[in-house]
């Protein structure tokens, strides 16, 4: 008898664990569905709302559609802002679920990348809204470039807007804190080094084309007659 309730013991103490768990686990997974059905409808409702407010159009004039549908990707920004969105509240529910049933390294994991979401999704915004600034204000660069008669004015105002684009790249990669750092000093690196060497070979084999390039961008008032 004493050989039966050895050997029965461990399974009764299982047993007992299991009845302790599986509230915790049915609440869990309520959590997590009752999050999943919340993400649904409030990636639903941020598509509509972005779409009522026309920022398809807008990142759409600012080139962020086309440079998604050249990857490959049918979603347009707003859809992906939608996505993020989803994320955000589904992770949020796992973090309270896995928290709730003690899975500690599961709810930092989690937790790690709920904070980096954020992060991104105010760097998407940024890169939509400064990749429009940067083209409204090359095109009226290139307008008033024109408008003054100086010459080679699309390459003055893709100049402009390419350096506007730059920067905003940068300032989004900064707010997303990717490699500590690593990117933006490799990609100013790199960009010095090729901006020194289009100087040096601009300014050593161009003399003549770029004293033509300034003489038309800024032509010399013409000396009067005096004869």
């Amino acid at each position: 008898m004493d050989t039966i309730n050895i050997a029965i013991e461990p399974l009764r103490a299982f047993l007992v664990q299991v009845g302790a768990y599986l509230p915790r686990l049915g609440v869990a997974l309520a959590i997590a569905l009752g999050g999943w059905l919340l993400a649904k409808a409030l990636r639903f409702a941020a598509v509509k709302a972005l779409r009522a407010l026309n920022f398809h159009v807008l990142s759409e004039r600012a080139g962020v559609d086309d440079f998604l549908q050249q990857g490959g990707s049918r979603k347009d920004t707003a859809d992906v802002v939608g996505l993020i969105v989803f994320w955000l509240v589904l992770l949020g529910a796992l973090i309270v679920a896995s928290n709730g049933l003690g899975l500690s390294q599961v709810t930092d994991v989690l937790a790690r990348v709920l904070l980096f979401l954020p992060r991104l999704l105010v760097g998407l915004l940024v890169v939509v809204f400064g990749l429009y600034f940067a083209r409204f204000v090359g095109q009226s660069v290139q307008a008033w470039c024109r408008g003054a008669e100086i010459g080679d004015a699309e390459l003055i105002g893709s100049s402009v807007r390419y350096s506007i684009v730059t920067f905003v790249v940068l300032i989004a990669i900064d707010h997303i804190d990717i490699g500590n750092g690593l990117v933006q000093q490799t990609f100013l690196i790199l960009l010095g080094g090729v901006v020194l060497g289009l100087a040096l070979a601009f300014g050593i084999g161009g003399k003549d084309r770029a004293a033509a390039m300034l003489d038309r961008w800024f032509p010399r008032a013409r000396e009067p007659d005096r004869r």
